[in-house]
């Protein structure tokens, strides 16, 4: 498992990606190196927009060679997915995090905020 640490502007999606592809080069999982990245970017990029928090990535392959991704902010609200019409610019990063990914959720954290995570076979 390995984290970082990331403040909520926009150069940090940029930042994820590349920590999630060094993560994942060092493990050998060049093969979901790509759909990691892109989902990591959409959580990122979420909680960016949303939360307004200092943001946490936590990135773990496990003895099975599972990965999974967790972006952990301090904004309890709810997360929505929400289903973009064609004419929308915008509100497509957790539905493709939910079609591209074998599971994802969100999780409580305590004292407050929440963890947005997928995971990749």
């Amino acid at each position: 498992m390995v984290s970082a640490a990331f403040a909520p502007n926009p150069d940090s999606a940029r930042a994820a990606r590349r920590f999630v592809a060094d993560a994942l080069a060092r493990w050998h999982r060049d093969d979901v190196s790509e759909t990691a990245c892109l989902l990591t970017s959409e959580l990122v990029t979420n909680a960016i927009l949303h939360a307004h928090s200092p943001i946490e990535l936590v990135v773990e392959v496990d003895d099975d060679r599972h990965l999974t991704v967790e972006v952990l902010d301090d904004d309890a609200s709810a997360v929505v997915a929400y289903r973009a019409s064609p004419e929308d610019v915008r509100g497509r990063g957790l539905g493709l995090v939910e079609s591209l990914s074998d599971a994802w959720g969100v999780r409580p954290r305590r004292p407050g905020g929440k963890a947005v995570w997928f995971a990749l076979a």
